[in-house]
Parts: structure tokens; sequence; C-alpha cells
């Protein structure tokens, strides 16, 4: 997807993207425990200071769970939930996909499905030194903006839509781990 969309020309910024964490942020503060808050707001300061300007970028998903994949037995049949496509940084995209595909219950990697997945993407494009360097940050970026995400929906319903609140916990714990260290991007 990141090579089909590279030409077009057409350009929307992230609406989840580090501006909306710190209004979102704002807006669950009065439902976060003090540890809760201490995280969020040493990773938003540490998301702010990493910002990168040199790492590819172009159209992303930027919600590429499994139940946004749609497979005919084993072949790919589509995808759908484009709602959050964008334009940003193709290794976030990336991150996002690993956090949901290749995570454990207990947040720890399926290795197995996390080296298949991102050979599969280098095989296509290659992942530049920047990217392997930035691989950790943009692990925890994803896990920042889906904790954001599920604390809003369950805090903050949005009348008259149909969301289904999931549990922000999951990407907290996640975010906690990916803090604590991840493996590189590939060996």
């Amino acid at each position: 997807m990141h090579l089909a969309g590279a030409d077009f020309t057409m350009t929307m910024a992230n609406p989840r993207g580090p501006r909306w964490w710190h209004e979102a942020a704002q807006q669950i503060d009065g439902f976060l425990t003090a540890a809760q808050r201490d995280l969020l707001l040493s990773e938003l300061a540490f998301q702010d200071a990493v910002r990168a300007s040199d790492v590819p970028r172009g159209l992303i998903h930027a919600d590429l769970f499994r139940d946004n994949v749609l497979f005919d037995g084993d072949a790919l049949g589509g995808l759908i939930d484009f709602y959050f496509a964008c334009t940003d940084v193709w290794l976030f995209d990336v991150a996002v996909t690993v956090n949901d595909w290749c995570i454990e219950a207990d947040g720890s990697f399926d290795e197995a499905r996390r080296t298949a997945l991102l050979q599969a993407y280098q095989a296509v494009r290659p992942f530049t030194p920047v990217e392997r360097q930035l691989w950790p940050l943009m692990l925890r970026a994803g896990a920042l903006r889906f904790w954001l995400s599920r604390l809003c929906d369950f805090h903050l319903p949005r009348p008259g839509e149909m969301v289904h609140a999931k549990d922000p916990a999951h990407f907290e714990r996640l975010l906690v781990r990916h803090r604590a260290g991840v493996a590189p991007l590939l060996a």
C-alpha cells in the first residue's frame, strides 16, 4: 500500500497524530490514575523530543488491525476502514500493524509473525537506516495512539456513533512493555 500510494498527490495530516495526542490527553486527564497520568505525560514528552523529519512518509492506513483486513481463504480479499487514512510516516503504519498482528496476549512479540511480517514488507520496500533507528519510537507511538483512542472511546463516547469501546489497558500495558525495550527492526 505504501508504494502504491507513493504518487498520490493529495495529503491529509494524521487526524490522530501528535497534535491529537495532546488534545486527547487533556480530555481524559480526569479519568486517569496518578500512575497513568505520569506515564502519559512522560511518553508525550518523549515523543515530542524525538520526532524526526527525514523518515519516509506518504499515504498510510493508520489502523491496519486484523479486524480491518478481509481474507478469502488464505488470500487477501480486501482492506476496510480507511477512516483514519492520512499522510504520515510509513514506519508508524508498520508499527501499528505489528502492535496488533504480532503481539501475544501478555504483550510479548510473537517472533515468528513479527519476523514474517517485517521480512515481507522489507522485500517490497527496504527499511532505511533512520527507520531502523526509530523502530522502538514508532512501536511506542503506535501503542500510545491506540491507548489514547481507547481511553477516549471508553470514557468519552461520541453521541450517535456505533463505537464498541475496547479495553484501553491492553495498549497501556503494551506501551509500558515497549518502553522497557524492544527487539531491533530486523536482524
